[in-house]
C-alpha cells in the first residue's frame, strides 16, 4: 500500500464519520475539540492517523467503515501502519 492509498482510506474514513452524528460526537469527545477545531485539525497531516486510530479503536467501527467503503477491514490497519511511519509491512 502506498502512502497515497493510505491517505485515501483515511479520507474515506473521515467522510464516513462525518455522515454519522454519533461518530461525529464520539470523535469530538475524543479530540476534546468542537466542530470548528476539528475542521482546523483536518488540514494537518497527522489528522489521517487520528482518523484511522479512531476507527480502529472499536471493532464495530472499523467493520462498519470497511463495509461501507467496500474494502477489507485489514486495509484500514495497513493504512494506519503506512501512515504511522512504519513503512509498508505487507
Amino acid at each position: 500500500m502506498t502512502p497515497n492509498e493510505a491517505r485515501d482510506i483515511a479520507d474515506a474514513g473521515f467522510a464516513h464519520i462525518a455522515g454519522d452524528a454519533e461518530l461525529v460526537g464520539a470523535m469530538l469527545a475524543q479530540s476534546g475539540s468542537d466542530v470548528t477545531g476539528l475542521r482546523a485539525m483536518a488540514g494537518r497531516p497527522e489528522f489521517a492517523v487520528f482518523v484511522l486510530d479512531f476507527l480502529l479503536e472499536l471493532d464495530q467501527r472499523v467493520l462498519d467503515f470497511a463495509q461501507a467503503a467496500q474494502i477489507a477491514p485489514q486495509r484500514v490497519q495497513m493504512a494506519r501502519a503506512v501512515l504511522g511511519g512504519g513503512g509498508d509491512p505487507w
